[in-house]
């Protein structure tokens, strides 16, 4: 595997680094040698945070965690994304795309499927146009951290979402 590995407000020292790769490299019975992990580790206050970002054709697979210790959460983050691996296998490689990413013995393998993904509600509802802004109070009056609305400036289908630390995020389709 393939590291690129940057730091925002924290160095990345050799240790650090070899921690990456030791803790991180354990997924490359998984992965092919050419896959590229992106790895970002931050500090902000107390909190020691890792994110890890793992391309593969048609997918992405990726885990943050966050800790008072860089070192634990490098090492929560490898069994985070080892359990998604196994747990979403079927759904993460589809035969005719992702399978040159993985290994052959990780696609031949089977693992315990847990929980299969269950759509247990469906919601029907009037979508009438707003403002992004405006869907946001909305969300909010609703206490949701997701609202689906019709953008009123460009009359497509957005979300508006809560982001960590109070902000907002918009998601609107390419024209």
């Amino acid at each position: 595997m393939k590291f690129v590995i940057i730091g925002k407000n924290i160095d990345v020292t050799a240790g650090l680094r070899a921690s990456v790769e030791e803790k991180i490299g354990k997924l490359e019975k998984y992965f092919t040698p050419d896959t590229e992990v992106h790895v970002t580790l931050s500090v902000e206050k107390e909190r020691h945070k890792i994110e890890v970002t793992i391309p593969v054709k048609g997918s992405i697979i990726r885990s943050e965690q966050v800790s008072n210790d860089m070192y634990v959460s490098i090492d929560l983050v490898e069994e985070i994304i080892e359990r998604q691996l196994k747990k979403y296998k079927k759904k993460i490689i589809d035969k005719e795309q992702a399978s040159e990413s993985f290994k052959k013995e990780y696609i031949e393998r089977e693992y315990q499927d847990d929980e299969d993904i269950k759509i247990v509600r469906t919601k029907q509802f009037d979508m009438k146009p707003m403002y992004p802004e405006d869907a946001c109070v909305q969300m909010e009056l609703l206490g949701h951290s997701f609202y689906v609305f019709r953008n009123a400036e460009t009359d497509s289908v957005n979300v508006v979402y809560k982001r960590k630390g109070n902000t907002y995020g918009l998601i609107e389709p390419e024209v």
